[in-house]
């Protein structure tokens, strides 16, 4: 029997393909003009990632605007402010994939004022990019980025030592940079780390090995991207399942199915596993898991499944499934550093609206003990208040528990968002230190 093809694969098939088809998250970082925006137009060009016409599009705008080079800084900069500024302001989502992996890079600003923007576009990235110009060397920028990324536990850090080009491809400036950056990383929590010197404008070193620098021998950017190991970076010993909704088809085929479906944010699941329903404590065993209509030996982050139990247990939206014997302590005292987003301040005795995972709650700000100048590390005491895009570490007491760990072991239940109960509009972002 012949291999299936794309046109006659199932449903279930082609999503087995595409879980097991390596993804990669990863967020650029960089200061103005370091050429960010120019470094993701350049991947998507030379892994042939963008279509023809897109790319004729850019050759004219480039034409238009008296450019004697193709701006691929303008497949990214969508918006026609950040066009205008020439820099970019909001988060950009790019999708691409090479035969080996696929990527959703997020593009984001490098302004201080836009530091949410940042937080928001990193928070769920496997990789950060971090850019810098070889003219200029480590900025405060720089390294403001470096810290962000570094708070929100982004395991795999690439330092990208752009603009070779314009420093006739210096292996000393190279060095001088390489051997600056790591001595700043080591007051940081930053596992893995890899400086790379590229010329997004020209492309040495981005996706093709650059023949203008023979005395680099590490890995071009697009191969490193390719093969960095992520898999074991998520926590696949405690089993987290916060459950987001109830499946009860009440179908004439499914007449008595019941299961939960959510995402998997922690450890292994399999059939015949015992398992704790939190917050009520009613233990089960695992009956079954399901990926659209197909039933699958077991479940991993960040596989989104259905999980049916043997018994009829009580279970909502809001619950977690977890191993009785590894279970996350409910907690309603948290203390947690948070990043604010919006131009009202953040004060002790303000009340907000707490959304972790699939479980939502009211929240007081009990406490702030400091605000984190990013760009020192120094810990501001005195301040009671956080302002727009400043990040501080907060203490808060919720409504009703929280089924959360620390954000150091799972940024999926030691993550949260603060909501303004009035607008709905999102206030704040959360990382978790512990709670009780």
């Amino acid at each position: 029997m012949s291999d299936p093809t794309p046109e006659n694969l199932t449903q279930a098939q082609k999503a087995e393909q595409v879980r097991d088809m390596d993804l990669l998250r990863f967020a650029t970082a960089g200061s103005v003009d370091d050429g960010k925006s120019t470094l993701i137009g350049r991947l998507l060009l030379d892994s042939k990632s963008i279509f023809e016409d897109q790319l004729e599009a850019v050759e004219a705008t480039s034409q238009s605007k008296g450019y004697d080079y193709t701006d691929l800084a303008l497949l990214t900069d969508g918006l026609r402010s950040e066009r205008e500024q020439g820099i970019t302001i909001d988060v950009a989502y790019r999708y691409f994939a090479t035969p080996s992996r696929k990527f959703i890079i997020a593009d984001t600003p490098g302004h201080v004022q836009y530091t949410r923007n940042m937080v928001t576009g990193a928070s769920t990235a496997d990789l950060g990019l971090v850019l810098v110009d070889a003219r200029q060397g480590l900025t405060e920028q720089s390294r403001r980025h470096a810290v962000i990324l570094s708070l929100l536990r982004v395991p795999h850090l690439v330092l990208a030592v752009n603009k070779m080009d314009l420093v006739d491809f210096s292996e000393e400036v190279y060095e001088k940079i390489h051997a600056e950056f790591t001595q700043f990383a080591t007051k940081l929590n930053i596992p893995d780390l890899e400086v790379i010197p590229i010329s997004a404008l020209q492309g040495d070193n981005v996706v093709n090995r650059s023949e203008n620098m023979p005395w680099y021998s590490g890995p071009t950017l697009m191969h490193h991207l390719e093969h960095v190991h992520v898999a074991s970076d998520r926590d696949l010993v405690d089993v987290r399942f916060p459950v987001q909704y109830v499946v009860r088809p009440k179908s004439d085929e499914h007449h008595d199915y019941r299961g939960y479906g959510g995402m998997v944010a922690g450890g292994v699941l399999k059939p015949g596993d015992e398992v704790v329903v939190l917050p009520s404590g009613m233990t089960s065993k695992i009956a079954g898991i399901d990926l659209f209509d197909q039933e699958v030996t077991e479940a991993f982050p960040p596989m989104s499944v259905t999980v049916r139990l043997e018994d009829d247990v009580d279970v909502s939206r809001g619950d977690m499934i977890a191993r009785p014997a590894n279970a996350p302590k409910p907690s309603q005292d948290i203390d947690a550093m948070v990043c604010w987003m919006t131009n009202e301040p953040l004060r002790p005795r303000q009340k907000l609206a707490i959304k972790h995972t699939t479980r939502s709650a009211r929240t007081l700000v009990k406490d702030i003990q400091y605000r984190l100048d990013v760009n020192t590390l120094h810990r501001d005491q005195e301040t009671k208040e956080l302002g727009l895009n400043e990040i501080g570490r907060v203490q808060l007491r919720t409504t009703v528990p929280l089924l959360c760990d620390p954000y150091s072991k799972n940024r999926t239940t030691g993550s949260f968002i603060l909501i303004d109960e009035a607008t709905g509009v999102t206030v704040g972002a959360g990382m978790i230190n512990s709670g009780s």
